[in-house]
């Protein structure tokens, strides 16, 4: 173990970030002609109070090649600047972080370069970064290390400062595990990010990618987010991930769209538009944001006469970025062609269809903008979070205004109210649109009250700390629970302890933990039971068809059923046509199918009729294909029609090409049927033209029965997003029951269906006791 420095330039909390937190500005008062100012941003601005607090440093570039600057103090920080040549610039950033994470990162929307020199740089200036953290890291410091730029430093920096407690936070979206495969350093790359404590993640589906990718790559036992790295010493770590979704500093926001001069000037904006309805698009001239998908869409809806340039005008901001990399030079063209050739078929003298800005502007301006916009248009094809959309939001003070947001920006997960948007159908992206346009005030500002509401009580203050707050813990409990000592004798049972600690994430369902929510669940007013159906009431068995009840479990459900204010559901990814045929429910039993597609809610005036657009059908068409021809290269693979969606089943082929006939499927479908919604669960991948998941049919029931209390039991990953949408942990009224192994955000665990039924008898007879008590 190297010795930690003393000094007095040593500080307890460092942040590791590409660029350094300031601008280089020119000020003909200053003795140089030059200052330095902050950077704007939500990064900057959740941490710097963080830093004066705790006499914080700020390792980073400071934005000029070839040039070497001392470390400096500037508003109440330590700035480290991190020295790039011109040459690391290319190959390091432009190169290996811009031109192969990047683009591997958004799901190969353009296509990765892998270059060894580039790779080599990369480990080179990770290093560098990890020697200046270790050098002003005082004893025992935090760091947080921040973004896809840095995957290598806290593996680096724990071999320097074992001392250190080191963070890690990924801004944009990591890979599942057919695209991160390509990679050719890509188990060097996992184990860099191994080296910290916590790692943070934007959205479930990215922690749930990197966890696979662990398991796959690097070899490392996974369970319940947390993974097992040795240690020199022969220690095992543990490592954790979670998702922290990253937002904005509200405040800045709300003060601004209160200011008199930003309202005016969103009036002039409007007035200068001629009064039309605007439709705001925002974002970093990049191909990943979908801007060429927006602007097609808007230029048919023009020329199908759905709009008019005398009715509606498109905004469109785009920030330039990376303009020496061919791509974005190539994309800068195409969009200003596309903007060009609208402008020219449908501008008249009085109106123009598209201003299309490239350029930077202040926040305040973009806030005037905000309140100007009627319609705020975010079409990424993959981001990780999208903060423009959560700006937008908290800028429509008096509740009105329409966001419609891409499904594969991160926002998403947390605005679900917002229309939701598809960006590779540009059909249904010109029908969201023109609902944006016709979309009545009272559903207008229903949904913007929901989503403000999300926004403003989770700013970038809570996000920070959250994170912070989670990695104390994590060194806090490293003593009794994140170090497995193999030669205490307690061998794999203590690491079966360990790997269980988390209480919110799948506690074993221990007698005593049994009886405390058994008792729960048995005094709610009223209760929902929600029932994953294959590997929770039926065993899982070879052929979908031949899935039946298990006899106890069956009985517990009728005698469930019969009960005064309970109600059971299945809630499952099959149709509802096979859970019928295979569940056979009796009337009372709620169904929710194709994972919430197709509803059968008993008892309520909510029918449900599944109906699909020309463009849908087409889909499932192209993916049928697909399916069918990867399931005749292996024997005992299968595919299922549903209505909305097309299912491979490859559970009867051998274990050895289970893996194989996936990828090969998964990696054809996101080539050939891109708008496509694609998931993988227990020996299945799905297409689905439909974006549903469990956790909205669950919704759907809590609004069908205002359940007082909601137990839901699910064995797959396809039940995480029921699990999510539950009110579930200390004091909360639902309960999450997770079957079988796996990392899972259910409070509590099972291991098998047999235990479900155990479970479900010992609640029908509580539940049963607690009613005639209550009769009595």
């Amino acid at each position: 173990m190297s010795t930690a420095p003393t000094t007095p330039q040593t500080f307890d909390f460092v942040v590791v970030s590409n660029r350094l937190p300031v601008d280089r500005v020119s000020d003909p008062a200053s003795a140089g002609g030059e200052e330095w100012r902050r950077s704007p941003g939500g990064l900057v601005t959740a941490l710097h109070p963080i830093m004066q607090r705790t006499r914080g440093a700020w390792v980073g570039w400071h934005g000029a090649p070839d040039e070497v600057l001392t470390d400096f103090d500037h508003d109440g920080m330590r700035l480290v600047p991190v020295a790039l040549s011109a040459a690391e610039v290319s190959t390091y950033y432009e190169g290996f972080s811009n031109a192969t994470l990047w683009p591997l990162f958004h799901d190969v929307i353009a296509p990765p370069e892998y270059h060894r020199t580039w790779w080599d740089a990369y480990r080179d200036v990770n290093q560098r970064f990890a020697k200046e953290c270790a050098r002003v890291a005082a004893p025992n410091a935090t760091v947080w290390v921040q973004d896809y730029q840095l995957l290598l430093v806290p593996a680096l920096l724990r071999q320097l400062r074992p001392d250190v407690k080191i963070g890690f936070f990924l801004h944009i979206p990591f890979p599942p595990a057919e695209l991160f495969a390509q990679l050719p350093w890509r188990r060097a790359v996992l184990e860099g990010m191994l080296g910290a404590s916590l790692l943070g993640f934007q959205r479930e589906s990215d922690t749930a990618n990197f966890l696979r990718c662990v398991r796959r790559f690097a070899q490392r036992p996974v369970k319940a987010k947390q993974v097992q790295v040795e240690m020199s010493d022969g220690r095992t770590r543990l490592v954790r991930a979670d998702t922290f979704p990253i937002s904005i500093d509200t405040d800045v926001i709300k003060k601004l769209a209160i200011d008199p001069e930003v309202i005016k000037r969103a009036q002039l904006i409007r007035e200068s538009l001629g009064n039309r309805k605007i439709i705001l698009g925002v974002d970093r001239l990049d191909y990943t944001k979908g801007i060429r998908h927006r602007i097609k869409a808007y230029g048919e809806l023009l020329n199908d006469r759905s709009v008019s340039v005398e009715d509606v005008a498109l905004i469109q901001v785009a920030s330039p970025s990376r303009e020496r990399v061919s791509s974005y030079v190539q994309l800068r063209e195409d969009v200003e062609l596309a903007v060009g050739r609208i402008n020219g078929n449908f501008d008249t003298l009085e109106h123009t269809a598209i201003r299309y800005l490239h350029h930077s502007y202040p926040m305040k301006e973009m806030v005037a903008l905000y309140l100007a916009a009627d319609v705020m248009l975010v079409t990424a094809l993959r981001d990780g979070m999208n903060l423009v959309a959560k700006e937008y939001v908290a800028a429509r003070q008096d509740e009105t205004g329409v966001l419609i947001l891409s499904e594969f920006a991160g926002a998403a997960d947390d605005l679900p109210t917002a229309i939701l948007t598809n960006p590779h159908d540009i059909g249904g992206m010109k029908e969201d649109i023109l609902h944006a346009l016709t979309m009545s005030d009272d559903e207008a500002q229903r949904r913007m009250k929901r989503m403000r509401r999300q926004v403003l009580a989770n700013d970038i203050d809570r996000w920070s700390n959250d994170f912070l707050g989670r990695l104390e813990k994590a060194i806090e409990d490293c003593p009794a629970s994140e170090i497995i000592h193999p030669s205490d004798g307690s061998g794999e049972a203590a690491r079966a302890v360990v790997a269980n600690a988390d209480e919110t994430h799948g506690l074993p369902l221990t007698e005593d933990r049994r009886v405390s929510v058994r008792r729960h669940l048995a005094e709610a007013e009223s209760l929902l039971v929600a029932l994953d159906f294959d590997g929770v009431v039926s065993p899982i068995v070879p052929r979908a068809e031949d899935a039946r009840p298990l006899p106890r479990t069956h009985a517990a459900i009728e005698k469930l059923t019969a009960l005064p204010n309970v109600q059971v559901a299945f809630v499952s990814g099959r149709s509802l046509a096979s859970l019928r045929s295979c569940a056979s429910p009796s009337a009372e039993v709620a169904l929710i199918g194709s994972h919430g597609a197709e509803q059968h809610i008993p008892g309520t005036a909510r029918p449900h009729v599944l109906t699909l657009a020309k463009e849908q059908e087409q889909t499932l068409a192209r993916a049928e294909r697909v399916f069918k021809d990867v399931a005749r290269k292996y024997n005992g693979a299968w595919v299922e029609i549903k209505p909305a969606g097309v299912v491979l089943h490859v559970r009867q082929v051998t274990e050895d090409d289970q893996e194989q006939a996936s990828v090969e499927a998964m990696q054809r479908i996101y080539v050939e049927v891109p708008q496509a919604h694609l998931s993988r669960g227990k020996s299945v991948v799905e297409v689905a033209v439909l974006k549903a998941h469990k956790g909205e049919g669950l919704e759907t029931l809590r609004e069908a029965y205002s359940p007082a209390s909601i137990l839901f039991m699910g064995d797959d990953v396809t039940d995480e997003n029921g699990f999510a949408a539950l009110s579930q942990g200390p004091g909360q009224p639902d309960v999450g029951v997770k079957v079988g192994p796996g990392a899972t955000g259910a409070a509590v665990r099972l291991d098998t269906p047999e235990d479900v039924a155990e479970f479900l008898e010992e609640l029908w007879q509580e539940r049963s006791g607690s009613s005639a008590d209550s009769a009595l």
